[in-house]
């Protein structure tokens, strides 16, 4: 550590370091899916921060490494917003200077006793709880790479997520990394490794298992009760809607001897209204017609009964038409809105943002598909967002839908990173989820968030059939919602609470010592004023 401590103390190099560190779990997430390394992956981070000589110093390391983190998790990003993705990874990089100075404040200062070791484990995880709450805001882009979506493979941690959804996951991976980060740097840097640096860390280790089997064990399971027959239709990369409606209709036909309850297309398989457009309409209801379901189809188009374009998920029967509509209500930010586009407009000539701003949806819809199937239909990145698709399961919602489309990502690790966050949405809700895509990835998801066949890649142009289970029941999280969140909240005030009452005691002066009268050498007390 004499050696590291010199060349870490040039602030560009320390900011450097601490952007590169951030980046470390971005290879836990498809497509290098490495789910294990994400308990490890902030331990290098941490160790930085706890070493920063000041608690101005650990929140800049929070800041440059939550920039690291941003810019990673959304690199795929960079042909579309350019350099602007930079400034907004700053922005929102700033979110983890508190969880950076927190960082110091619990685990520096040569090591952590007990007590604070202990607090860390909770604490810690709590404040990331926080940045990824206020990072999920539609507004500032979108759950997007949350840390728990990268055990989104791990059967256990999808029991975890049946019960406190992904922010369980998060706070979770977090306090395994500070563990880790409490047994590992104090021999790297030096410091003995007393009981009071040890067992706190053992202690997280400990505890984590615990809750994992706890929610193996007792968390219950989804109740498999029927089967549906649910086709994914990928027509892959075609120029023109014209083109790509030819070739979905194709696929379809050759569903006709499968007999599938339900056909999903991808998002903007459509690009006309409907209304405008009745000679497509018949065509679709042709296609129902020959295979015997309905067709769930994404129009994405300037609406007829009403000024605006819309991205929505439009039901189709044999007779046409069946009312039943969804129109998107949360949207990507640049790529379909500019957000305050009378000061931010000018990205339009810098990346590929919107020219023009989608116009949202005002509610979520379950629809009836026929066969007696209600199907909850969401598109593209709303499925990042676990609380719409459990308020789609609170509405009776059988199974889960997502529509998307990434081929502007088409070589990146979007695509997979995309499907895999239906996983997570099926074991949280305890609901079947189908991930259906215009390019790929396609997906299919069970109950408990196990993947149902094979995935479509970015290579493949066909129309599959998934035989899905059914289940019924209530998951906790489905019931509880994000107590996860509430939890991590109660313990930050608690937290806040303490070090306030520390505080004053500390402010508060104590009691004056007593001090004798001077005396006289005739031993007689001195008079005051004398």
């Amino acid at each position: 550590m004499k050696t590291i401590g010199p060349w870490l103390a040039s602030p560009w190099r320390r900011s450097a370091i601490a952007a590169l560190a951030g980046a470390l779990p971005v290879f836990a997430f498809p497509a290098p899916s490495l789910w294990w390394f994400a308990c490890v992956a902030l331990v290098p981070w941490i160790a930085l921060v706890r070493s920063a000589p000041t608690g101005k110093r650990a929140a800049y390391d929070g800041w440059c490494g939550g920039f690291g983190y941003m810019v990673a998790v959304h690199h795929w990003l960079l042909p579309s917003l350019h350099v602007f993705i930079f400034l907004i990874a700053a922005l929102l990089g700033a979110l983890w200077a508190p969880w950076g100075w927190l960082v110091r404040r619990f685990l520096g200062g040569g090591g952590p006793g007990p007590g604070r070791g202990l607090a860390a484990l909770v604490v810690l995880p709590s404040a990331w709880l926080m940045v990824e709450l206020v990072r999920s805001w539609q507004g500032l882009g979108g759950p997007w790479g949350m840390l728990g979506s990268s055990q989104w493979q791990v059967e256990p941690a999808l029991r975890l997520a049946s019960v406190g959804g992904v922010w369980l996951l998060s706070f979770l991976v977090v306090a395994v990394n500070v563990a880790f980060a409490g047994l590992v740097v104090p021999r790297v840097s030096g410091m003995s490794h007393t009981t009071a640096v040890w067992v706190p860390a053992m202690a997280g280790l400990v505890a984590t298992a615990a809750a994992t089997s706890a929610a193996w064990a007792w968390a219950p399971r989804p109740d498999v009760d029927g089967r549906v027959r649910i086709a994914v239709v990928q027509p892959g990369v075609i120029d023109g809607a014209g083109k790509r409606f030819d070739r979905e209709e194709q696929l379809t036909r050759q569903l006709a001897a499968q007999h599938p309850n339900l056909i999903v297309w991808g998002e903007s398989s459509v690009g006309f209204d409907l209304g405008q457009r009745p000679d497509l309409a018949k065509r679709i209801a042709a296609r129902s017609r020959e295979t015997g379901s309905d067709i769930l189809v994404n129009v994405d188009a300037r609406r007829s009964d009403k000024p605006g374009i819309y991205k929505s998920s439009v039901l189709v029967g044999p007779d046409g038409l069946t009312g039943d509509r969804y129109d998107k209500m949360r949207l990507v930010p640049f790529g379909e809105y500019v957000p305050f586009r009378s000061v931010l407009g000018w990205v339009t000539s810098v990346g590929k943002a919107a020219g023009e701003d989608r116009r949202r949806g005002s509610e979520q819809v379950v629809m009836n598909a026929g066969h007696g199937l209600r199907i909850g239909p969401m598109v593209c990145f709303e499925s990042a967002f676990p609380d719409m698709s459990r308020h789609l399961a609170q509405d009776g919602a059988e199974v889960l839908i997502a529509q998307s489309a990434t081929s502007t990502f088409q070589q990146s690790w979007a695509p997979e990173q995309h499907a895999s966050l239906a996983a997570l949405r099926a074991a949280e809700t305890g609901r079947p989820m189908v991930h259906a895509t215009l390019t790929g990835v396609s997906a299919v998801y069970g109950a408990s968030g196990q993947r149902l066949g094979s995935w479509m890649g970015t290579d493949s142009s066909a129309a599959v059939v998934y035989d899905i289970p059914l289940a019924h029941g209530t998951t906790p999280y489905v019931r509880y919602g994000d107590w996860p969140v509430h939890a991590a909240l109660l313990i930050l005030a608690v937290w806040c609470a303490a070090e306030g009452a520390r505080a004053v005691r500390l402010r508060r002066p104590g009691p004056q010592p007593h001090v004798p009268p001077a005396r006289t050498v005739r031993e007689s007390p001195v008079r005051p004023g004398r």
